[in-house]
């Protein structure tokens, strides 16, 4: 694994060996690393070429560093353009990646009047509310928290959620989604929402709310989500005119 008569420095095939090790799945996101003294050690190498070698990796935040704790292994970071609306299931698919979700709650609640404004109905009208865990690869993204009037969608159950509201909506119901509007702001996560999440609580997360639009201008969806704040990017492609 480490060949002290190639030419490549020692740091770089041990960063190597550890990003391949990584990408392999031997170590899993949150895992903590080997010590720089095991680490020299094993591979009988200065302790110096270790420190060297996670240092790279903690600079292409493929590990990071806790005071007092430790190296651990990064959660991979996702990164969303915000040109474009896709939803959850068909942004994972893009990627490669297989979306899952955990219900933990779906019922007919009377809407708020934040919740009424966002959905142009009247406070008190019936929604369907939904709470679920997004997953990537089965590792835990999102908390998604979900709002839509039952005047438009009163057929709605479990299982249409259970696989991609917006193909059902295009497919079965041959109506046309639009546009959306979307805020992103940080926070700090909740204990519930960090349990959710595997997090601790108060450590920074990204809260978007987002309402989608029907063609003929109806909004359908209300969506907050809270993103982990170290698996989850935005980018956003800007023109100077």
């Amino acid at each position: 694994m480490i060949n002290k008569q190639s030419p490549l420095p020692l740091y770089y095939q041990l960063e190597e060996y550890l990003k391949q090790q990584i990408e392999t799945g031997q170590w899993k996101p949150g895992d903590i690393m080997p010590s720089e003294r095991e680490l020299s050690e094993e591979f009988k190498i200065s302790r110096m070429t270790v420190r060297q070698a996670l240092t790279n990796l903690v600079n292409k935040n493929i590990l990071f560093r806790e005071k007092g704790r430790g190296t651990f292994v990064s959660h991979r970071k996702f990164e969303q353009n915000l040109q474009g609306l896709t939803s959850f299931s068909e942004d994972m698919e893009r990627r490669g990646l297989a979306s899952g979700s955990k219900l933990l709650y779906f019922e007919q609640v009377k809407a708020g009047d934040q919740v009424a404004e966002a959905l142009a109905i009247s406070p008190g009208d019936p929604v369907y509310k939904l709470k679920r865990i997004r997953l990537a690869d089965q590792e835990p993204l999102a908390v998604e928290t979900s709002y839509n009037p039952v005047s438009l969608f009163p057929e709605l159950d479990q299982k249409i959620f259970e696989k991609s509201l917006y193909h059902y909506i295009e497919e079965n119901r041959q109506m046309r989604i639009s546009h959306g509007t979307q805020t992103v702001e940080a926070a700090l996560v909740t204990d519930e929402d960090a349990q959710h999440l595997m997090m601790e609580e108060g450590q920074p997360v990204l809260l978007i709310q987002r309402v989608t639009h029907l063609e003929d201008g109806r909004p359908f969806e209300l969506v907050w989500s809270i993103y982990r704040g170290d698996s989850y990017k935005y980018r956003i492609e800007m023109n100077r005119r």
